[in-house]
């Protein structure tokens, strides 16, 4: 989505001017694992008109893979803004009927899904119509079948569904997922409860691996009955929180992609999720592997 925000955190109702950007949790992944040096693409539709366009060749120009993305002539592209007045963000969303609403089934490359190795999706699109979350149902499907590794991040946004009609369609692509992302907030949420035992049984249950962000200050990993504990790596500053959770799952892939142990792509994860929350947008301050490897190796930063 197009996205519009006041410069110098202002509020709305007190901007002259706009910032004009952009942003998504799929495309802030690609874009993400792009930089991380993973071979990524996103697929979805945008409105043939100068958002769509703007975002298309701002993507593409970050080394994501497009070609199965679509400006959809006489479509609009769905725009946000962000309020953050005195610190406290709310965003408000402009995208009913909007080129991503209309995606469905019938758009997808099935061939596309089945050459990848990993295939990401969000709760996102499933919340924004009923044709969008049954493309996304399709799409894991056809994953599935082909022994693609599906990667979910639920990305609860009570602002575009309830939570009764989150939990009907989200818990049962949780089941489906060999990679389920949760927030610990989001997880009281589904679940209906703030036990942590309970919740944390609940995942215990899931067939894949669940890394679930922000357990205190720790990231905690379930597989089967083990759970392995994570700290975050701190941040020296904190500007933006937005697209941090979203700079993590990329850092996560990239690092089950490179190949490293689970314990070890979360830490990657959580200096991605670190870095991102230290510059403004949504993506604007995810980190290229040379920054990450540094961080990793604990390398001192020669710079002069």
């Amino acid at each position: 989505m197009a996205l519009c925000m006041a410069p110098d955190y202002k509020g709305l109702d007190q901007a002259a001017s706009l910032e004009l950007s952009f942003g998504g949790a799929e495309s802030n992944l690609a874009i993400g694992a792009a930089r991380l040096g993973v071979s990524s693409g996103w697929f979805g539709a945008l409105g043939d008109d100068p958002f769509g366009i703007r975002i298309l060749k701002a993507i593409r120009g970050e080394g994501v893979d497009v070609s199965r993305a679509r400006l959809v002539p006489g479509e609009q592209t769905g725009v946000m803004f962000r309020d953050n007045p005195g610190g406290k963000l709310s965003v408000y969303y402009y995208r009913k009927h909007s080129a991503a609403s209309r995606m469905k089934p019938s758009d997808l490359d099935a061939d596309y899904i089945r050459g990848s190795r990993m295939l990401h999706v969000t709760g996102i699109t499933c919340a924004i119509s009923e044709s969008a979350r049954d493309t996304v149902r399709e799409a894991v499907r056809i994953a599935k079948e082909a022994g693609v590794k599906v990667s979910f991040d639920p990305n609860l946004r009570l602002k575009l569904w309830t939570i009764e009609e989150a939990r009907e369609v989200l818990l049962p692509l949780a089941e489906q997922a060999d990679y389920f992302l949760p927030g610990y907030d989001e997880l009281k949420l589904l679940y209906g409860t703030t036990d942590g035992e309970a919740i944390f049984a609940r995942l215990a249950e899931l067939p894949g691996v669940s890394v679930v962000k922000g357990v205190g200050e720790t990231t905690v990993i379930v597989e089967g009955g083990k759970r392995t504990v994570v700290p975050f790596h701190k941040a020296e500053k904190v500007v933006d929180t937005v697209g941090a959770g979203d700079g993590f799952c990329a850092g996560l892939l990239a690092g089950l992609l490179k190949g490293y142990p689970i314990a070890e792509a979360v830490r990657i994860a959580s200096i991605c999720g670190s870095l991102v929350v230290q510059g403004r947008g949504d993506w604007e301050a995810t980190p290229d592997w040379r920054t990450v490897e540094r961080i990793l190796t604990d390398r001192a930063r020669v710079e002069r």
